[in-house]
């Protein structure tokens, strides 16, 4: 009896397994701005509505905006001119910028859809317009890349593998960016911002040689003893910076 509840329950699994296979196969497509060939299950207006629905959490959680208007409008001036510059302003995103409070966090991330956040951490060791067009350049570059999206995708393959259930959840996809669960990009994802990024320089007029420094920058601040790149989701500033300098060649003699 035993032995036949064992075959039900895996010929049960191997169903799920087969349907969410097939599922996530029928989800492929070529995206528009890259040519990269992946797994998206979202529309843009259910990205947008996701980095809208997560929005407020995202800026509780660095302290709220930094309350210097000036500096804000700088951000968002460096950040439209990136967008309409390139073939972001084609894309249907509502791109918006945001200058976080966070004195102590070095960092910068973008939410599906084009919300995009510095923290003042970051943007206080900056040291020109070129190097802080260079950090919004590469979160727009995860928007187009619909890195959140591909995550979101196989996030939910293997829920439909463990639970049985293929519906997205945006509320609960909204809670899980909140609680910071899915803000994490894979080193491939890095890579493709920091390319994209260097052209959206190059297009809006910014010196692209100034990415270089923000790796720099990053370095710096990560300190002797930051995680082995075989350890860490992101690639080494170091590998970063020859991929950039290629992407530089590649861009300028187009």
């Amino acid at each position: 009896m035993r032995g036949k509840n064992f075959k039900v329950r895996f010929f049960i699994f191997l169903a799920v397994a087969t349907f969410a296979f097939l599922r996530k196969c029928s989800q492929e497509e070529v995206n528009p701005y890259t040519g990269k060939k992946q797994a998206i299950s979202l529309s843009p207006d259910e990205e947008i509505t996701i980095g809208l629905q997560s929005l407020p959490n995202m800026e509780q959680q660095h302290g709220g905006l930094y309350p210097n208007e000036q500096y804000q409008n700088f951000v968002d001036q460096v950040g439209h001119k990136l967008v309409n510059n390139s073939i972001a302003k084609t894309t249907p995103y509502q791109y918006d910028f945001h200058l976080l409070a966070d004195k102590n966090t070095i960092n910068a991330f973008a939410l599906p859809g084009g919300q995009i956040f510095i923290t003042y951490a970051l943007f206080s060791k900056l040291e020109n317009e070129d190097q802080l067009a260079g950090v919004l350049g590469h979160e727009i570059g995860h928007v187009l890349g619909k890195h959140s999206n591909e995550r979101i995708t196989n996030a939910n393959f293997w829920k439909v593998l463990a639970m049985g259930s293929s519906a997205i959840d945006l509320g609960s996809v909204a809670q899980q960016y909140g609680q910071g669960q899915l803000l994490k990009n894979g080193r491939g994802d890095e890579l493709e911002s920091d390319d994209l990024g260097v052209k959206f320089m190059i297009d809006a007029g910014y010196n692209p040689e100034e990415m270089i420094g923000v790796m720099q920058i990053l370095k710096t601040a990560a300190g002797p003893n930051r995680v082995p790149e075989f350890q860490s989701t992101h690639p080494d500033p170091e590998n970063r910076i020859e991929k950039i300098k290629a992407s530089i060649k590649k861009y300028r003699n187009q």
